[in-house]
């Protein structure tokens, strides 16, 4: 591990810790640092002034990334009849209700799971399943709809939900490595436009406390939020 600790210090002595950056300069200084062999995957983190353990001060929402997140995501749709046709010709990677008995057997090979709301009394029997591994569709998220092509497509697009932790904070895919600069910018405005937009009205003070965008191995870069407050 000493050539991967070098490495990282490295990576760390090209970021200026004490400034916040632009939204621009910020991944592009992710890009700059970013070492590993492999097309790393660029993360948001958003310090929030909230308390997740009021009801009222709960921040989710999702948001179709302009630029998608660079990664494959095989969706799942819980259709049955001409719904479970759109969704294959919107192209779902998995259809139909025998994927309830599937997932029962241990069958999770999905990244995200759409169900239209007739499937909904079948599909509460899986929440045990899906709900800890963040998979339970929820109407809230679009991933409960009779329109399935437009859940599909939009997930396909780079659709990705979020959800505040109980420390006050999101953590969110952006992209990777490999795309622009001015690619990965568009995709954090928009993540933040999404946050902002979601603020909930008893949140006080301070909403967006912090902001930093950070590679799979590389070292956090801190973003100026006076833009998204």
């Amino acid at each position: 591990m000493p050539a991967v600790g070098k490495k990282f210090r490295g990576a760390v002595a090209r970021v200026r810790r004490e400034q916040a950056y632009p939204p621009r300069d910020a991944v592009e200084a992710v890009k700059q640092a970013a070492f590993a062999k492999f097309d790393e995957t660029v993360d948001i983190a958003v310090r929030l002034g909230v308390d997740p353990r009021h009801a009222d001060q709960i921040v989710r929402g999702t948001v179709v990334l302009p630029h998608g997140t660079g990664k494959k995501v095989r969706v799942l749709v819980l259709a049955q009849g001409d719904k479970a046709r759109e969704a294959e010709a919107a192209g779902a990677d998995f259809v139909g209700p025998e994927y309830v008995q599937k997932i029962k057997d241990g069958w999770l090979d999905c990244d995200v799971i759409v169900a239209t709301p007739d499937m909904m009394g079948q599909v509460g029997q899986l929440g045990r399943i899906l709900g800890p591994r963040g998979l339970m569709p929820n109407p809230k998220s679009g991933t409960v709809s009779m329109d399935v092509a437009k859940a599909v497509r939009d997930v396909k697009a780079g659709k990705i939900e979020f959800r505040v932790d109980k420390t006050g904070n999101l953590h969110a895919p952006i992209g990777k490595v490999s795309f622009k600069a001015e690619q990965l910018a568009e995709n954090l405005n928009s993540f933040m436009e999404a946050v902002v937009k979601g603020k909930p009205p008893a949140a006080k003070g301070t909403y967006i406390r912090s902001v930093t965008v950070s590679s799979t191995m590389g070292p956090a870069v801190p973003v100026d939020p006076a833009g998204y407050r």
